[in-house]
């Protein structure tokens, strides 16, 4: 079965490949036949010569650590915060009633508002960044574990007390399972929300970071800078979603579900 397993996510892996590989030919052969300005879109040979300069200097590697650790705190923070909040609000409907309708508010916010306050409030350190990327992260998580509580059948609460459970046991047996998908859907959104914001606070207040190197590139006029910083962040964006995939497929490998049977 396992073996089973690994052959269909190496399958669907490469499956997953064929699109960009099919994109990527297009763009070159397009660029070297000059359907495309090569000072706005260079060809993906350049971009990749431009990556390989970037990380002989050194320079590469070390936006791409800051952004990691800035994406890691932030996105920890606020998926703890989301977790602990959605938990109290979820099985209190009382206290939801006060709190939740600021939560939505607070939500509709664009990432670029809370940047000026940020900076205001915690200067140009550490501090703003990672707050921004808590706050990106944490409504998506919020609002799906919220959801996945609320969303509990009601018969199976209704069972869990016929059969004399206790309310920790029927969290643990009944809540926890039947939110648990609702809440890794909230992580990976939140996740990915959590690289979006951290582009938003390294436009702005940053010497180092994928989104420096953005701007970095956009003042030197250096198209194949800002395209790379792109496609690094796609990528590391892409990575990181797998890797909570693969936790999610792990603790949730007891579900029949519909795309397994497919």
């Amino acid at each position: 079965m396992a073996v089973i397993n690994t052959l269909g996510r190496s399958a669907s892996f490469f499956r997953g490949l064929l699109f960009p590989i099919l994109v990527v030919i297009a763009w070159e052969v397009s660029s070297r036949l000059g359907y495309v300005a090569p000072n706005l879109l260079p060809p993906p040979s350049e971009i990749w010569t431009t990556v390989i300069e970037l990380a002989k200097g050194g320079k590469l590697s070390e936006h791409v650590a800051a952004s990691l650790l800035r994406v890691a705190i932030g996105f920890s923070i606020g998926a703890a915060l989301a977790i602990v909040i959605g938990s109290i609000l979820g099985f209190s409907l009382t206290l939801a009633a006060y709190f939740d309708p600021t939560f939505q508010a607070l939500r509709a916010i664009p990432s670029l508002a809370w940047v000026p306050l940020l900076l205001l409030w915690l200067g140009i350190d550490e501090a703003p960044k990672i707050t921004l990327i808590a706050i990106g992260a944490f409504f998506p998580i919020y609002l799906a574990l919220v959801a996945g509580i609320h969303n509990v059948d009601k018969k199976l609460v209704e069972l869990g007390q016929i059969y004399g459970l206790s309310k920790f046991q029927q969290i643990r047996r009944i809540f926890i399972p039947a939110a648990l998908p609702y809440l890794f859907t909230g992580l990976r959104t939140g996740l990915s929300l959590s690289w979006m914001f951290l582009v938003a606070a390294e436009l702005i207040a940053a010497t180092q970071g994928l989104g420096y190197l953005l701007t970095d590139g956009r003042e030197m006029a250096r198209v194949d800078i800002v395209i790379a910083a792109i496609i690094i962040l796609a990528l590391l964006g892409k990575v990181s979603d797998s890797i909570l995939k693969l936790v999610e497929e792990k603790y949730l490998s007891w579900r029949d579900i519909f795309s397994k049977s497919a």
